[in-house]
């Protein structure tokens, strides 16, 4: 029997709004409240280079905060590992790295999959390493006056990274490897820290993304001998390339991508996914990728995850070839 005072349209209204999932009604009203992004290093590094401006935009264009949480560790791993166990509901993303696709090869056990654990949402950036080192503690014009001192005085010299298993260290490996150097690995508990140390003259060289070595670069802090690539870049165009140098296989760029932890709904991953790329597609935010000679390869999620297990399979290569372990 119907209901007294309601009208059959009445009732099919209601079955109508009671189909919808509490998950659509999320999409419709997200962000409700601040969206918490896990930030695997300490502040200062080549991920916060780009998390912060991020986040700046994304609090304009929502309305919501996207609060960064720096927790650094063990190459990336302590971080991604409380990402991993974040709860799915669009309100927890992680800013990971290159870094990650290398972690599988290099720790023995982590307490979390990338590639099980995690979807991927999106690219965010991607710059060239650059080989940096501090003026007051390398005395060389360039690479080729740099390369002879390393071969004439193995272990003297000593680079930073942001950790074992990161892409500094890995790109360090590869250049010693390429080169016939040896130079000693100091590792740091993310990018930022161990470019302190450089700057500071602590450490004599770092194989760092240009993102956070730009600025120390342009101010006279840390001087450039070339970009890990085949072209120079926009950014830092006096520097020049591996390619210049002799060294055309000497190819390292650092990424940052974007992802949620397993579960999320697909129509958050997709409203993510959304913001990102309209705050990154903005003037201000090309302005500053520009500025750190980063691109944003425009890549669609299925695409991003392809690339990642591409580039998981890719660093697993150069760890063998290399025989890069832990210190």
């Amino acid at each position: 029997m119907m209901q007294s005072g309601m009208t059959r349209r009445d009732l099919l209204g209601a079955a109508s709004l009671a189909a919808l999932s509490p998950v659509a009604f999320g999409q419709s009203t997200w962000p409700a409240k601040p969206v918490m992004m896990t930030v695997p290093f300490p502040a200062g590094g080549g991920t916060d280079a780009f998390a912060r401006p991020l986040a700046a935009q994304f609090a304009k264009q929502t309305g919501k905060q996207l609060v960064i949480d720096n927790r650094g560790g063990a190459g990336g791993t302590v971080g991604a590992t409380l990402a991993s166990r974040a709860a799915p509901d669009g309100y927890n993303l992680f800013m990971g790295a290159v870094h990650h696709t290398i972690a599988p090869s290099m720790y023995p056990r982590l307490d979390y999959d990338l590639e099980k654990d995690f979807v991927p949402l999106t690219l965010v950036a991607s710059v060239p390493q650059v080989v940096v080192v501090n003026p007051r503690r390398v005395d060389a014009p360039n690479v080729k006056a740099f390369l002879e001192q390393l071969r004439r005085n193995p272990g003297k010299y000593n680079y930073g990274s942001a950790g074992s298993g990161t892409s500094h260290h890995l790109a360090g490996e590869l250049f010693k490897q390429q080169t016939g150097t040896f130079i000693t690995h100091i590792p740091y508990r993310g990018a930022g820290p161990a470019l302190q140390d450089l700057i500071a003259g602590n450490v004599d060289m770092m194989f760092d993304g240009l993102g956070s070595s730009s600025n120390h670069i342009k101010g006279g802090r840390i001087k450039a001998l070339m970009v890990a690539g085949n072209k120079r870049n926009a950014a830092i165009p006096d520097v020049p390339s591996a390619a210049e140098v002799g060294l055309p296989d000497y190819v390292v760029s650092t990424w940052y991508g974007l992802w949620a932890p397993k579960g999320t709904p697909a129509d958050l991953q997709a409203r993510i996914v959304d913001e990102v790329r309209k705050a990154i597609q903005t003037d201000e935010l090309k302005a500053i990728w520009a500025q750190q000679g980063a691109e944003f390869p425009n890549l669609t999620q299925q695409q991003f995850g392809t690339f990642v297990s591409g580039e998981v399979k890719r660093w697993a290569a150069v760890v063998k070839a290399s025989g890069a372990k832990l210190d």
